[in-house]
C-alpha cells in the first residue's frame, strides 16, 4: 500500500498509530459501560477496561495530534507476513494453553512471535522463550495463584 502524505498531517504514522490507539481505547470503555464501575479501592468489572480504555484514548490522541505538528516519513508498505504470523500465534496460545499447558504454550507463542522479526535468531529467541516461560510461571501461577496449569490434560497434569 502505497500511502501518499494526507496534506493535513505531517507524520502519517502517529496519525494512523493514534487513530487505533482511540479506536481501540474507545472500544474498552464501550465494552465495559454496562458493567459495575466500583471506586479506586473496590473495582468493579469495568473499571480497568474503562481507565485503560481512557488512557490509551487519549495518548492516541497526543499522537493524533502529534501527527500535525511532526513531520515523519510515509507509509511505505503493510507488513502482512509479521501480522498475520503474531495473530496465528495468540491463536494457537489460546487453543493450546488450556489442553497443553503453560509450559508448552508459552514458549511456543514466544518462538512464533519472534520468527514474525527480520531479525529472527534461533539462540536468542530460546532464551527468550524460557526466561520468559519461567517468569510467568512463577509469578502468576505459584506467586498469584492464576489458575493455569503448568502441564495441561494433554500430558497429565
Amino acid at each position: 500500500m502505497n500511502s501518499t502524505p494526507n496534506p493535513a498531517s505531517r507524520n502519517p504514522k502517529d496519525l494512523y498509530a493514534g487513530l487505533i490507539y482511540i479506536a481501540i481505547g474507545v472500544a474498552a470503555i464501550y465494552i465495559g459501560r454496562e458493567l459495575p464501575m466500583g471506586t479506586a479501592l473496590q473495582m468493579g468489572p469495568a473499571y480497568f477496561p474503562t481507565v485503560l480504555g481512557g488512557l490509551l484514548a487519549f495518548i492516541g490522541l497526543i499522537s493524533l495530534l502529534r501527527s500535525f505538528l511532526r513531520s515523519g516519513m510515509p507509509i511505505d508498505s503493510f507488513a502482512w507476513r509479521p501480522l498475520l504470523i503474531i495473530v496465528g500465534a495468540t491463536l494457537v496460545f489460546g487453543l493450546l494453553v488450556r489442553g497443553a499447558g503453560l509450559i508448552v504454550a508459552l514458549p511456543l507463542f514466544v518462538l512464533m512471535t519472534a520468527f514474525a522479526s527480520t531479525q529472527f535468531r534461533w539462540v536468542p529467541s530460546l532464551a527468550l522463550a524460557a526466561a520468559t516461560t519461567v517468569f510467568c510461571a512463577v509469578v502468576f501461577v505459584v506467586g498469584l495463584g492464576v489458575p493455569l496449569r503448568l502441564l495441561g490434560r494433554w500430558f497429565g497434569g
